[in-house]
């Protein structure tokens, strides 16, 4: 079933409790069901849970310079082919976790209990933020929110470094940042990083653990800047 008609079913979408399953219960006009919340199916409840907090988080985000607007939602919308059919139900989601009174470190806590400590879920979450941030020119204050939800959900200041610098360059020594070396990395600690990377990070791995298809394209783009960066060290190397 498509991530969009399983969040907007009856039930599936409210099968989270906490504010993420508020946030749905709002959305939907019906109160949470705290049966659903223990019976919910773990695959089907990972991808609800990453989708409505993928949607919360990147509607706080759009407040945190100051300036919201819904520029970040059509960004949502392009990088993840939101039919037409259910825009007006993602925006409704998006206007309502803008205006709620959780804060966003509620959502992101929760994500984390959700998706579990470690799971390259909660990076595909991370990293689709940042894609939404650079849409249109990433603010500082952007990166501080996401930096704070990034340790919120488990993440080290190495671990954000390294997603970070995929996506916003800091320095020519990035292809090493991306993938989690020093400069002074050696052939062999080049080889193996990529190669653990390249394990790690595969699109089918990441929706086996519950990433939407929807939003694979977070996946299969970490991957390509993965494989520039390596080529790219490679080829002074060589």
């Amino acid at each position: 079933m498509a991530i969009w008609a399983l969040l907007m079913g009856s039930a599936a979408g409210l099968a989270l409790g906490g504010p993420l399953g508020a946030l749905a219960g709002a959305a939907l006009g019906a109160a949470v069901d705290r049966v659903m919340a223990v019976r919910a199916a773990s695959p089907q409840r990972k991808q609800v849970a990453f989708t409505i907090a993928a949607i919360a988080l990147a509607a706080k985000m759009a407040q945190a310079d100051g300036h919201a607007s819904d520029t970040e939602a059509a960004a949502f919308e392009r990088l993840f082919h939101v039919p037409a059919a259910e825009q007006d139900n993602m925006r409704r989601f998006y206007r309502l976790a803008r205006q709620s009174v959780d804060g966003y470190e509620a959502y992101a806590k929760q994500a984390l209990a959700l998706l579990g400590a470690g799971s390259p879920v909660l990076e595909d979450l991370l990293e689709a933020l940042l894609m939404i941030a650079t849409v249109d020119g990433v603010h500082p204050a952007e990166l501080d929110y996401l930096e704070k939800v990034a340790a919120l959900m488990g993440f080290g200041a190495r671990e954000w470094g390294a997603i970070r610098a995929r996506h916003v360059p800091l320095s020519p020594d990035d292809p090493f940042a991306v993938l989690g070396l020093q400069p002074d990395a050696s052939d062999a600690d080049i080889r193996a990083a990529y190669r653990r990377l390249a394990r790690d990070h595969h699109p089918d791995r990441h929706m086996a653990e519950g990433t939407p298809p929807e939003f694979i394209r977070v996946a299969e783009a970490r991957m390509a800047t993965i494989n520039s960066a390596y080529a790219k060290l490679m080829k002074t190397r060589a």
